[in-house]
């Protein structure tokens, strides 16, 4: 990734909390990209994060450890059916998935105009994508697995709300 401009303060701001949290990280200074892993419960049992700094907002992404399998039309199907039905009642991120390679992902974009996130916001944007993934991710093996139908995959997950 070629070297590009972020907030410095952001990147700290971020630092700082993970550092906080005893958590091991790397961070590149060149493209403002902090890169870790994170253990959940449930049925994915690990995530992978990029945090993407811009120059007035940060971008967290969580990274399913599977995904779809692209040369397979009805698993592709149903992942982008699951997408569409978990994304409808969220209230912060989505889920996404890349259509080119299956990869599935959450995506929490913090807006930061103006000033720095406090250590509460930073860890919403954080713990947000493992909460969905712990949630989630029945669906999701359920799909890739299964071959379970995405509706009632999340209808499953939803039980409880």
């Amino acid at each position: 990734m070629a070297e590009r401009e972020y907030s410095r303060e952001l990147a700290e701001a971020i630092d700082n909390y993970l550092i906080e949290n005893d958590w091991k990280f790397s961070f590149d200074e060149d493209t403002g990209v902090f890169r870790f892993g994170l253990s959940i419960d449930g049925k994915l049992q690990q995530i992978r994060y990029v945090i993407v700094v811009g120059q007035q907002s940060y971008t967290c992404y969580a990274i399913s450890p599977i995904g779809a399998d692209k040369d397979d039309a009805r698993m592709m199907k149903e992942m982008a059916e699951f997408t569409c039905c978990a994304n409808y009642n969220l209230k912060l991120g989505n889920f996404e998935l890349d259509m080119r390679d299956g990869e599935i992902r959450f995506k929490v974009h913090v807006d930061s105009t103006g000033m720095v996130p406090n250590r509460d916001i930073i860890d919403n944007s954080i713990s947000c994508p493992a909460a969905m993934f712990k949630r989630y991710g029945r669906a999701i093996t359920g799909i890739v697995f299964n071959e379970e139908k995405a509706e009632s995959a999340v209808a499953k997950c939803e039980e409880d709300l």
